[in-house]
């Protein structure tokens, strides 16, 4: 179980990491589309490609943001239920939201298998097969669902979900 549990955490920071990655890309593809102008230059696509990055950064932050706190979650009946029908309300919390990342991941992917089968290309300037963007929202869609699933396991056997909190970072308005 050790072993499984390294690999998701070794999953989840991944993710996030690759997020990150996806973000300082947004930062240099925009500072080279304004060198671009500067020097007279043409950078096709440009645009595109942040926005590809962009969503890259979102869906691949999901589980990553999940497992540190960093989603909203409105706490405020949970703090106020004692400890039985605590556990039996984010056993259902968990339990629909592992359901809707599935089913999401699940039409993701058919959705980015059909793009790749009729080789679908972006109608911009970058003329981007659209599968290679798209399918970065089925690995963060999985990620989610995964994240989710073992919340969902470990309010079921533990007793108590995995997400931690940043007091640093949390707003004083909680």
């Amino acid at each position: 179980m050790k072993t499984l549990r390294r690999a998701l955490d070794a999953l989840y920071l991944g993710c996030g990491i690759l997020a990150a990655i996806s973000l300082v890309a947004i930062l240099l593809l925009i500072v080279a589309q304004m060198v671009a102008r500067w020097t007279g230059e043409i950078f096709p696509g440009a645009a595109q490609y942040a926005g590809y990055a962009m969503a890259s950064a979102s869906f691949l932050a999901f589980a990553n943001a999940l497992n540190r706190g960093a989603h909203i979650r409105v706490s405020i009946l949970l703090n106020a239920l004692p400890p039985g029908p605590k556990r039996l309300l984010e056993i259902w919390c968990f339990a629909v939201g592992a359901a809707v990342a599935w089913y999401f991941t699940y039409y993701a992917y058919w959705f980015v298998y059909w793009s790749w089968k009729f080789n679908e290309i972006s109608q911009a300037q970058d003329a981007t097969k659209l599968w290679i963007p798209q399918s970065v929202m089925v690995l963060g869609g999985a990620a989610l669902a995964i994240a989710l699933t073992d919340n969902l396991m470990h309010v079921l056997f533990r007793g108590q979900h995995r997400i931690t909190r940043d007091i640093v970072q949390q707003s004083h308005g909680e």
